[in-house]
């Protein structure tokens, strides 16, 4: 081979040597595994566990957001409140810098801005409409000197709202599934199975959030929490379906539950993506 030949071949030769090497996978980066109890930060642990009883559709698993309520913020924010576009839980986490989103409770498919029970935050009334049947109330960010926890799950049967509406700033009104003393409710009206997003107290005042993809009845929810440690009561149901949405991006750890299914009127698996929500409530370091 002619020397002239070899100087031409040189530099042919060292790009196919380079897209060699780019073309080596690169390692991915290992999924946390959140089967025990993992702190994402002090006084915020995940784990996810398998449901007790298997789901007709997906991965049947329970995703758990225990928090210590005195560590944290909690504040309502309500599309109505600021320009009037719902935004999914992303976007508000961006805007509010939040360390976890989710859904505020239903909203009304009528009026999209206005969710379906008492809604407030602040000065501003989203709805001011308080519902015979919905009987819990998530309240937060208490008022000073009222030495109340930063969120509380409010049974409305056992406590004197005429007093209670006057200790906190956010109020978002909900549907019961286990009461201020620990009694699990039986849902005789609308059985479906859906996606679902509850929140919860323990006997330790820790605040959980539970979420489920694959769909349960809300009677079957219910008796999965009353097999949870920790005593839950005053359980409340925030959301079921495709507008169902949990983030959590604290320390590395990004999170992203999303809901799906609603029997009778979205039978399907297909949603992977988070909605635009009118009302969320948002968490961050105090």
């Amino acid at each position: 081979m002619s020397t002239m030949l070899r100087l031409l071949l040189i530099p042919f030769a060292i790009l196919v040597l380079q897209a060699c090497s780019d073309s080596k996978p690169k390692k991915q980066k290992e999924v946390p595994k959140y089967t025990n109890w993992t702190t994402l930060t002090k006084g915020m642990e995940y784990r996810e566990i398998a449901a007790p009883v298997k789901s007709f559709i997906g991965d049947s698993k329970l995703s758990i957001l225990r928090l210590d309520p005195a560590l944290f913020r909690f504040d309502l924010f309500a599309a109505s409140q600021f320009d009037s576009i719902p935004r999914k839980v992303t976007a508000w986490a961006d805007t509010f810098d939040l360390l976890v989103a989710f859904n505020s409770g239903m909203y009304s498919l009528e009026k999209p801005l206005q969710s379906r029970a008492y809604l407030k935050t602040g000065h501003h009334v989203n709805n001011g409409q308080l519902l015979a049947d919905f009987n819990l109330m998530l309240a937060l960010g208490p008022k000073p000197n009222t030495n109340r926890a930063n969120i509380e799950v409010l049974d409305l049967t056992c406590s004197d709202w005429a007093l209670e509406q006057n200790k906190f700033s956010g109020f978002a009104q909900g549907l019961r599934m286990i009461d201020c003393n620990a009694k699990p409710m039986n849902w005789q009206k609308n059985i479906q199975s859906c996606s679902m997003l509850v929140a919860a107290e323990d006997e330790q005042g820790r605040f959980y959030l539970i979420f489920t993809r694959s769909p349960y009845t809300h009677n079957q929810l219910i008796g999965f929490m009353k097999q949870m440690p920790g005593g839950l009561h005053d359980a409340i149901y925030l959301e079921g379906g495709p507008e169902t949405s949990l983030l959590i991006d604290v320390n590395g750890h990004h999170i992203k539950k999303v809901g799906s299914w609603v029997s009778d009127t979205w039978e399907s698996d297909a949603n992977k993506h988070f909605w635009p929500l009118p009302n969320i409530i948002g968490i961050r370091k105090k």
